[in-house]
This record gives structure tokens, sequence and C-alpha cells, in this order.
């Protein structure tokens, strides 16, 4: 894992030798020595491993401080410790960031797991009824031959059903990935189950028991107040931050809400392709612009044919588990890399917080419509097999509507079939019957993915939200995010996956976010030209103009 923390390598052993700690450091926050991991507290009795960043670190420090904690370090790291010697495995609820760690009470003789609330920052474990081990990495844990990495006919399955392996399943059988928002103990019984402390359903059912009616004006404002301080929160390091800058919305946004931030010497950068110099795909010319309006020093790096087949190898070596996405994320984090850059925003998560997708339409119209014929037994089955036997031979047609009566009439179902790369029946030329059947008896897809609407948010675009963050972000982006990013020892952070700004706008969301959609998060920038989607004839979902121009 040496390119995660390139700066320092530590280890830590318990007293009987029944406990050991290791730490590769990415030094962003407290660069010095006393910043260094493992940390132990002043007593000896707590010892912790940390992967993350604390943005909220400097206020829980101060109320520590106020009520007679001393610290030895500038460090986010030492306030979790002391954290923790006040408030226990509470403290979880306290923290504003992104974060996976494990943290040793000699007292107790037990080990704490947490991980932040979205899951930006991963922690896998395996336990075999005799030893637990865990770490950032799935390759990581079998790479000392004592953890078999034996593939899980779940995670192959799921896998292909979806783009990417659902939580908390992993491409190995005898690996589990700690869920999102969760904690979990491990001491001589072994391991405690998970217990959940935040759930973006949770947060949604909530806001629509609380929904908050305001005027429009009302509205912008206050979502422009919760971005800003987000942002400002994200920007806290010891080392530079840039940004990433594309021709989208949630960037260019994002690199504006620094500059409302009070951040004057903000990098960007822009990732650029050889094969669409020139053409209506090019996301570079507008990029620069925006980075003009708002002053950035910016860079645009151009990706050629070569380069991409000669990095292939390296990509999939980084990726840990399989994924139909990242690469792009992986060769900016290659050329933010080359200019030095330890920190970078990205705009990830404004579809899901700002009903982007065309999901937030797509999904609630199929339940409508499909939810009456989807409850007559077999009708499904019938059309599927009609469907298949009009398809064949007519490769270019798509084999998702065979499906539409099995899966459409429920949130689940219609989720899964509007993001799902294959449909269960297909598995059977792609994985042998065995491993098929198995992957699919103990995934339970629709279990998997009905879960992260409990609660029920109660709304269509709560429902939708809590798919789409709970699942294709927290599976597939984020985790390629991390991946990706720390293959060229990047941190990747996201101001619009944050816990306290889903709790603060959610209740204004829940009945406007489906007729306001990215507009909002457009024009939430107070400085320069605010970014606003162009015509539909120009790639309206992706591509924005600069507001006057057209």
């Amino acid at each position: 894992m040496a390119l995660r923390g390139p700066d320092a390598f530590g280890e830590w052993f318990g007293t009987n030798d029944r406990v050991g700690l290791a730490h590769r450091r990415l030094s962003i926050i407290d660069l010095s020595e006393r910043g260094a991991q493992p940390m132990l507290s002043a007593d000896g009795s707590l010892a912790i491993t940390f992967n993350g960043e604390i943005y909220n670190y400097r206020e829980l420090k101060a109320d520590l401080a106020a009520h007679g904690a001393r610290f030895r370090s500038d460090s986010d790291t030492e306030v979790l410790l002391l954290l923790y010697a006040a408030h226990g495995r509470d403290m979880v609820r306290m923290l504003r960031g992104m974060f996976a760690f494990a943290l040793w009470d000699a007292r107790k003789a037990a080990l704490l797991l947490a991980r932040d609330p979205y899951g930006i920052k991963p922690l896998y474990y395996a336990d075999d009824g005799g030893s637990v081990r865990i770490a950032s990495q799935v390759k990581a844990l079998f790479a000392g031959g004592r953890v078999s990495p034996e593939p899980d006919p779940a995670g192959v399955a799921g896998f292909l059903l979806l783009g990417s392996v659902p939580e908390p399943f992993t491409i190995r059988r005898a690996v589990t990935a700690l869920p999102a928002g969760c904690t979990m103990t491990v001491d001589a019984r072994g391991c405690s189950e998970p217990q959940r402390y935040f759930s973006v359903s949770a947060v949604l059912a909530d806001a629509a028991a609380h929904r908050e009616a305001v005027e429009e004006h009302v509205l912008y404002e206050r979502v422009r107040e919760a971005l800003r301080d987000s942002v400002s929160h994200h920007m806290i390091a010891d080392v530079p931050v840039g940004a990433f800058l594309s021709a989208g919305i949630d960037s260019g946004a994002l690199v504006g809400l620094t500059r409302d931030a009070g951040v004057r010497d903000l990098q960007t950068i822009t990732l650029a392709f050889d094969e669409f110099r020139g053409l209506p795909d090019d996301e570079a010319p507008l990029a620069e612009e925006v980075a003009r309006s708002y002053g950035t020093s910016h860079r645009t790096r151009h990706l050629g044919i070569d380069e991409f087949n000669g990095d292939l190898p390296r990509i999939f070596d980084a990726m840990d588990q399989p994924s139909i996405d990242g690469i792009n994320t992986y060769f900016v984090s290659k050329a933010a890399a080359e200019q030095g850059w330890k920190v970078a925003l990205s705009g990830l998560g404004g579809d899901e917080l700002f009903a982007g997708y065309n999901t937030f339409t797509d999904v609630p119209a199929w339940v409508r419509r499909f939810a009456l014929p989807s409850r007559v037994p077999l009708l499904g089955r019938v059309f599927r097999t009609m469907y298949r036997n009009m398809l064949a031979g007519r490769a270019s047609r798509s084999p998702k509507p065979a499906g539409a009566l099995t899966f459409g009439g429920t949130w689940p179902g219609a989720w899964y079939l509007r993001r799902g790369v294959f449909l269960p029946w297909e598995l059977e030329g792609l994985l042998p019957k065995d491993t098929m059947l198995e992957g699919l008896e103990r995934l339970q897809l629709l279990d998997v993915i009905g879960d992260a609407m409990v609660p029920d948010p109660a709304s269509a675009y709560g429902r939708v939200a809590a798919l789409e963050a709970s699942l294709y972000m927290r599976n597939q982006l984020l985790r390629d995010s991390d991946w990706a990013g720390m293959a060229h020892s990047l941190e990747l952070r996201v101001p619009l996956v944050d816990s306290q700004l889903l709790t603060t706008l959610a209740p204004l969301l829940v009945d406007t976010a489906l007729t306001h959609r990215k507009r909002v998060l457009a024009l939430s920038p107070r400085n320069g030209p605010p970014i606003t989607p162009c015509n539909d004839r120009r790639r309206a979902s992706r591509s924005p103009c600069i507001a006057g121009s057209n």
C-alpha cells in the first residue's frame, strides 16, 4: 500500500503481541513527526491508525481543550484519540469528514473500527475465527498469504449485474467491507455485528417529516451558504489544495465556491482527450473559460491513445476490485500528481444531491407504470420469453425491456433496471451455472438495493437520492475515486458528499429538487459568472454554458 502513503511508515504492537497496527502516511495535516501514526495517547492506553481527514477537528479540539484536554500535536489524529477518551464510540457522531480508523483500547482489550457516513474511505476486514485482519485495500489482506484469495460468487455476480461490487460483499469470499456509517468492535470473542450510526435514507426520511417550504430566493441563499460552508471545511490542510475542473456544472460551481470561501490562489486542472480536439465533446475550451473567469492557475492535460494503452496494466493493478469506471479519474489524478499536488477537490456528488440524473424522473415513472402489471403472476416471465424471441438476431436492441414487468414495478427493481449492466438471466452465458446460482442466492440483489431505502425516505426525490448515494455513488464513484487517486498518492476530497451538508439541505430539497434540479447548484457561486445548463441540443445533462453566452 506504499502509494497510499509514500511519506512515512509506522507500526505498533501491543504488549502481549495480540494486536498490531500499521500505517502508511500521506502527510496533509500536521506535517511534523508529531502527526505520525500509529499514534498513542499520552498514557499509552489508546492507539490508532487512521485514514482520512476530519474537517471539523479544530472545533472539536477547541471544545476538548476547554474541558481540560492537552494536546501534543496539531493533527486531527490526536483529536480522535482524545475525543474517544471523552465520549467513547459515540464520538463518531461528532465527526465531519471522511475516515476509516482502527482504535485499540487497552483497558477494554477491544479494537474499535469505524467508517465515515458516506463510505468515502474504505475499510475491509477478514475474520477466520482465530485472527481478524483489517486494511484499506482488499489486496492487502491476502497479500500476506494468510487470507484466501478465492473469489466470492456473490461479489462476481454483483459486479456483472451492477458494474461494481456492492457492499458489504467484495470480490473475495474471505473479505468483507465494513458498511459505510458503521462501527464494529473486535475483542477476544471476535467481531461484533456492525452498528449503524448514520444512513442517508434516515436523513431523507427525517427531512420528509420536517420539510421546509421557503421562497425561491431564500432556497438559493440557504443552499449557497451550506455549500460555501462545506467547501470551506474541505479546504483545511497544511498543503495546497487544487481542484479538478471539467466542463460540468459540479466542478465549475465548486471552483466558484472556493472563491466565495476566500481562496485566491487555487490551482485547477482539466483532462482533455486528443481525439476530441475541435469537436463538441472537447471539454477543455469551456473549462479554460471558467478558469479564466475565476482567476485560477489552470492547466489542461491532454491524453492520447498511446498513453492510455500504456497505463492500462497499472490501472488494473491499482483497481483493487473490478469496476467499469474510474479511468478518467485515474488520468486526471495522474495529471494532478505531475503538478506536485497532494489534495484535489472533486465535484462528485452533485447529481445525487441535486437530482441531476435521469433516474430521478425515470424510476418514479416506471414504478407508476409497471406497479400493477408486475404483480400478475408469471406475466413478467412470459413477456421476457416473448421479448427474447423477438430480440433474437438483433444485437443492436437493448435486452433491458425484457425485465420491465419483472423489475419495473418496485423502487429497488426499477432503479436496478435503469442502472444495471446485465440482467440476472443473462449471467447464464457469463458464469458457470453453479457459480451463477450460488452468487445470486448469496447476493439477494433486490434486498441489497432495498436496504438503501430503510427507513423509507417517503418521497420520490428521497428514494432515488438514497439509492444513488448508497449504491451507485458509494460502490462505484467513491470507490473509484479512492483507488484512482491513491494510485498517484493523491487525496480526493468531495465537498458535495458531506453528511452535514445533506442534513442541512435535505428538508429544503425534498419538495424542490425535482423542480430546480442542478440549477440551484449552478447559481450558487456569488463571484464570477454562474454556470448554467446549455440547450438540449448540446449535451444539456453534462455541458454547461457561461451565463449570458450561448
